[in-house]
């Protein structure tokens, strides 16, 4: 029988289905969960919601919740399977901090979680958390494996696989749905069977390097040719991936709402009509965040009449890779993994990317990647500058290193000053207080 602990249970939806699908898995559903939270309104809910789930599935598991920092510890002892799903600071106050006192410097961001300045300060957030499970663990469940979604997830992942001995790797669901997303979005459904394609990079910046139907037929010219063809016939969501392969040759991972704020190209202050040409709806974050918290009684009513529904498996990763290392059955995925041994060799060994990885018994294992078209790589590499200092700040405690990510921050270098930077910085640290370690 397996552990399970969930750490940030209070977010119910994940949480839902995370372990609906363990549920709904032979090999895992008599595990122990442990759901995790400090807030004890959200935690309940979760419980509630887990508990009537498991119900349906049969009651094979047993669901216990820890309440607080002081409970942790027992949550995580002798767990096999760690699950981050943490949100430290949430939408108020750290998110509203975060969007509004860049605005004062005309600083504007999209979802700000990460990359920018938004990106930076979640992490520097989320690391001494983080770091404080990892020394948990270390201690009561030492050959546990930490599946990580919470952003920044390459500054995050990062972090626990450099400066700790957690055995980690990094999830995100934007690697599953990218190419059938982009078929959809171009009317090529009728390609989805038998599709065969390859993914490699950052999280939130993976590069669909090749796409090819059943019969091995190279799908990009026509995908090129589609994607040229809409952006300039309509508004759509996806407009600045589209441009990315006119531009760049390629499509990516993660959201057009995401990415336009990954660059120095379509968020610039001198520009303003980029903003409507490329569809980029700015401040999308804490607008999600209002919505969701306005509208959360009602979805959590809804989710509640849903736990006792059918269900099916979702496509995430993390029951996929329990199941894999129990039962020594092979299963591929996408992780965010330590470039070691030059996985893609045209970035950095201390960077984290995001590739193929072959998961069994032995634990993850990352496939070789070669050299990324030159363009793709230093794309990459404006996010993994500022990836390695942000980990550097978190771990030397240095504020001139915060100076030094926010400096080649591509989207923030491109607006503000130097000084600018640094007054901005030094604005956000005071902010927000003791949500942040004390820097020197």
């Amino acid at each position: 029988m397996a552990k399970i602990a969930f750490m940030g249970a209070g977010s119910t939806i994940f949480a839902r289905n995370i372990l609906g699908d363990c549920m709904l898995s032979a090999p895992l559903r008599d595990s122990e969960i442990a759901l995790y939270d400090i807030n004890g309104k959200r935690l309940s809910e979760s419980e509630a919601i887990i508990g009537a789930i498991n119900e349906a599935c049969g009651g094979h598991a047993s669901i216990r919740s820890y309440l607080g920092a002081e409970n942790r510890r027992d949550a995580l002892r002798g767990a096999d399977f760690v699950v981050n799903a943490i949100q430290v600071g949430l939408y108020d106050p750290c998110t509203i901090t975060d969007f509004e006192i860049p605005k004062k410097y005309g600083l504007r961001q999209t979802i700000g979680d990460t990359l920018g300045i938004g990106g930076i300060m979640r992490g520097l957030r989320t690391i001494p958390v983080m770091a404080d499970f990892a020394r948990d663990m270390e201690e009561v469940c030492p050959g546990a494996w930490l599946l990580n979604y919470t952003n920044p997830m390459s500054i995050l992942t990062g972090y626990m696989l450099r400066r700790t001995g957690v055995k980690t790797v990094g999830l995100c669901h934007s690697v599953q749905v990218c190419a059938g997303g982009l078929l959809e979005g171009l009317d090529m459904k009728e390609y989805l069977p038998g599709l065969n394609h390859t993914i490699a990079g950052i999280n939130h910046m993976g590069w669909l390097l090749e796409i090819k139907d059943k019969n091995g037929a190279d799908l990009y010219p026509e995908i090129k040719r589609r994607a040229f063809a809409k952006n300039r016939s309509e508004k759509h969501y996806d407009m600045v991936r589209y441009d990315y392969i006119e531009k760049l040759g390629y499509y990516c991972t993660e959201s057009s709402e995401h990415n336009a704020e990954y660059n120095p190209f379509y968020i610039k202050s001198r520009y303003p009509e980029l903003i409507e040409k490329f569809n980029i709806p700015l401040d999308e974050y804490p607008r999600r965040c209002v919505e969701q918290i306005k509208g959360w009684d009602e979805e959590r009513r809804s989710i509640e009449a849903d736990g006792a529904a059918k269900r099916e498996r979702s496509g995430e990763y993390a029951s996929r890779i329990m199941e894999a290392m129990l039962t020594n059955t092979p299963y591929k995925i996408g992780g965010n993994v330590l470039n070691s041994g030059g996985l893609i060799e045209n970035l950095p060994k201390e960077a984290c990317v995001e590739l193929a990885c072959l998961v069994d018994g032995g634990g993850i294992q990352p496939c070789y990647t070669g050299k990324l078209p030159l363009q793709l790589a230093a794309m990459n590499q404006s996010h993994i500058n500022v990836h390695l200092l942000t980990i550097e700040a978190a771990a030397t405690l240095k504020k001139e290193h915060i100076y030094h990510a926010a400096m080649m921050d591509p989207h923030t270098a491109a607006e503000l000053s130097l000084d600018d930077i640094v007054s901005l910085v030094d604005e956000l640290i005071e902010a927000h207080g003791s949500w942040l370690p004390k820097y020197r």
